[in-house]
């Protein structure tokens, strides 16, 4: 496949690229689908947002008003599941990350309900998929609370991977550590949200506290060439979601992107999409896009492509 993907991308062909196998492995399932999937169940035309946002609270208003509204209650919610999976069928994606928040399970009435519903859509939408389940702990959670419920979710040895989202070092990561070394116990992939706007130092501060194996976004990292360099000695991977980071500002463009600076210090890195209901960028896309701005080659960008399908 690595000559079909570098081809397509040569050949600047979308068509092309959605035929190669990819991963998606950084998805927030309720905002994993496409603007059109949505628009055509809703009948209704969303304007894709242009520039960049503020700050994750504008961010967040904005996909509520233009996306969530058109979308309400159960209904709505499963039809944005079911295009995330759908929107993963079309795009070629062999491996797919969605993370999935406690008061998801809770508002299908428990981890029973959650996986028959979730496991049915898949296997409808997106049966070739390899499905790779991420439990999300907000950053200002109760970790009491959160603790209580572990064993519980833990024992259906349905969820692969654990992640923390939201606003970054809303309490210490220290907080985090009981529920990471359950997670640890229970066998799952342990990652987090860190470095998206904090710094290199909280990097590796939430790596060193949590044992991570995976880091989302992580781009902070870029700053500090020993952070990356440790990274890269004990095999951190970052899921960095360029398009996200343009909108979000923390890349001033694609051709400034970080991933380039970490990718040349040997950290391992994947391509993803976040929100894609937000940002409006598949994977292929994002692919086609650091390609077209010369940021890396296309042969790099391969590299990335099978990083990324080494997880599972």
């Amino acid at each position: 496949m690595k000559q079909h993907f570098i081809a397509a991308l040569e050949n600047r062909s979308l068509d092309d690229l959605r035929k190669v196998p990819k991963s998606d492995l950084h998805n927030h399932a309720g905002r994993g689908g496409n603007l059109k999937y949505i628009e055509a169940w809703a009948n209704i035309t969303i304007q894709p947002h242009s520039g960049t946002f503020a700050s994750l609270g504008e961010m967040q208003e904005w996909f509520v008003r233009s996306v969530k509204s058109h979308c309400p209650g159960m209904e709505g919610y499963l039809k944005r599941i079911e295009a995330a999976f759908v929107q993963a069928a079309d795009d070629g994606i062999e491996l797919l990350a969605l993370s999935f928040g406690i008061d998801e399970i809770d508002s299908l009435c428990g981890m029973e309900s959650f996986i028959r519903i979730m496991d049915s859509l898949r296997q409808r939408y997106a049966p070739q998929t390899a499905f790779l389940p991420e439990l999300a702990l907000d950053w200002a959670c109760n970790t009491d609370a959160v603790r209580a419920r572990l064993d519980d979710i833990f024992a259906y040895q349905w969820f692969r991977s654990i992640d923390i989202c939201g606003p970054e070092l809303a309490q210490p990561i220290s907080n985090f550590r009981s529920i990471y070394r359950k997670a640890k116990s229970a066998g799952l992939v342990l990652k987090a949200h860190t470095g998206e706007f904090g710094t290199a130092d909280n990097v590796l501060e939430a790596a060193v506290e949590l044992e991570l194996q995976e880091v989302h976004h992580g781009i902070a990292a870029a700053a500090s060439p020993q952070i990356m360099k440790w990274l890269a000695d004990h095999h951190i991977r970052l899921n960095v979601c360029p398009t996200s980071n343009v909108m979000l500002g923390r890349a001033r463009d694609y051709a400034s992107h970080p991933v380039r600076t970490l990718y040349d210090a040997g950290v391992p890195v994947t391509i993803n999409t976040d929100d894609l209901l937000i940002f409006n960028q598949s994977v292929s896309e994002e692919y086609l896009n650091l390609y077209l701005c010369g940021l890396m080659s296309a042969a790099e960008l391969n590299e990335l492509r099978e990083c990324g399908l080494r997880s599972g």
